[in-house]
């Protein structure tokens, strides 16, 4: 590998694309390993729809089946084409995340951010086109109010959009180049 001269004089080697992708697929396969494991535990140890509670008054754990997206969306609508929509949307935008990770630069939070995405879009995925539905078993409530379930996946899109907005916020922003290719930047 060839070393490069950057601007400010400095010597760097060009970034491979295993380099670039080996975070974002690293991150990705840790969360969606971990999501799948989560919920089978839930499937084979929570009884569907019974909540069990776990610290009074905040978080509990209970078995629900969401045919819908985030907070349980289109679940009410004819799964002869939600379903197959929604499939084709999670593909899509895994797509488009794998896209930005080639576009972006290789350093800050961005590339774990955008991994913990590609995670957890695999992790429901894989329950969509083999359940029909996604498992959803973690509770959070405050008194009467309470959040929609959700699972290992949600909790790790959510980081990983958390992470890339801290990344947006606190990363050096560099003037475009467009004499050198993003996988160089």
């Amino acid at each position: 590998m060839r070393a490069v001269r950057g601007r400010r004089g400095e010597v760097t080697l060009p970034v491979t694309l295993l380099r670039k992708f080996s975070a974002p697929i690293v991150s990705a396969l840790l969360l969606s390993a971990a999501d799948q494991a989560s919920k089978g535990w839930a499937i084979r140890s929570l009884p569907l729809y019974e909540p069990r509670e776990l610290v009074q008054g905040f978080f509990g754990l209970v078995h629900v089946r969401n045919r819908g997206v985030a907070f349980s969306l289109l679940s009410n609508l004819d799964p002869g084409w939600v379903h197959p929509f929604l499939i084709l949307a999670t593909v899509l935008a895994m797509g488009a995340v794998l896209a930005y990770i080639a576009y972006l630069p290789c350093r800050g939070a961005a590339p774990v951010g955008l991994g913990l995405i590609l995670g957890g879009a695999i992790g429901n995925l894989i329950d969509r086109a083999r359940l029909g539905y996604v498992v959803d078993f973690l509770d959070l409530y405050w008194r009467g109010h309470h959040w929609p379930t959700f699972n290992v996946a949600d909790v790790g899109i959510s980081v990983g959009v958390a992470l890339l907005v801290i990344d947006m916020v606190v990363s050096p922003k560099e003037p475009a180049d467009a004499s050198r290719p993003a996988a160089d930047r």
